[in-house]
């Protein structure tokens, strides 16, 4: 029989998913890419790849990010930081910043999140970790995390608009056991109604791409 629950802990590099939000919606615009359909779809993958439970849930999650004082933050600034914190909150994703370096540089950032997602391994709260990012920092996290019976997973963004660009590292994609590049979602048939669910388009943006491919289906 299978196992009831498959825990999922699912650990993001803030500004790497920020960069790829910004993407999705300035450069192709698909809208804003919200965190409670994108928990869904690391469930879903997670349920594709890891056999064996009858259900799969995202029980613990961290987001990891370097910010700077309010001094040094434009009105601006403060706002888009708040709305960020909102978006977090309700997704039920638990905040981790670190103060921004003298130099405006991150951090810590990539060290907290190996931290926290190495403990849940340790305490046996979960069965798969999910880390989204691309950094072949987190190489020696993902053969730990292993060590220990917890199976690795990383979510990463492969694309290039200009000089906004994101990819995984190939040292980091074979450490990995499952790996999900959620830009190559966009032309797969079996993921394509999943992935357009990913995105809030705004009723006053000019909404491209997927936008167009609905109003010809219409």
């Amino acid at each position: 029989m299978d196992t009831p629950l498959c825990r999922i802990g699912a650990f993001f590099e803030g500004v790497y998913f920020i960069r790829a939000q910004k993407y999705f919606y300035h450069d192709r615009g698909f809208g804003w890419l919200e965190l409670p359909p994108f928990l869904s779809l690391l469930e879903q993958f997670v349920r594709a790849s890891d056999h064996g439970y009858a259900n799969y849930r995202v029980v613990c999650s961290g987001w990891y990010q370097g910010v700077f004082p309010s001094d040094k933050a434009d009105a601006h600034q403060l706002r888009r930081d708040r709305d960020g914190h909102m978006d977090l909150i309700r997704a039920g994703i638990e905040p981790r910043f670190l103060p921004m370096s003298q130099s405006g540089v991150e951090k810590g950032v990539d060290v907290a999140l190996a931290i926290d997602a190495l403990q849940a391994g340790l305490e046996h709260k979960i069965d798969v970790a999910v880390l989204v990012t691309g950094d072949a920092d987190q190489v020696p996290l993902a053969r730990a995390l292993m060590k220990q019976g917890v199976r690795a997973a990383v979510v990463y963004f492969d694309f290039q608009s200009g000089e906004n660009k994101t990819f995984a590292n190939d040292r980091l994609l074979k450490a990995c056991n499952y790996t999900l590049n959620v830009n190559a979602l966009e032309t797969d048939p079996q993921y394509q109604q999943l992935f357009r669910g990913l995105f809030r388009r705004s009723e006053n943006s000019k909404a491209k791409g997927l936008a167009d491919e609905d109003l010809k289906a219409a």
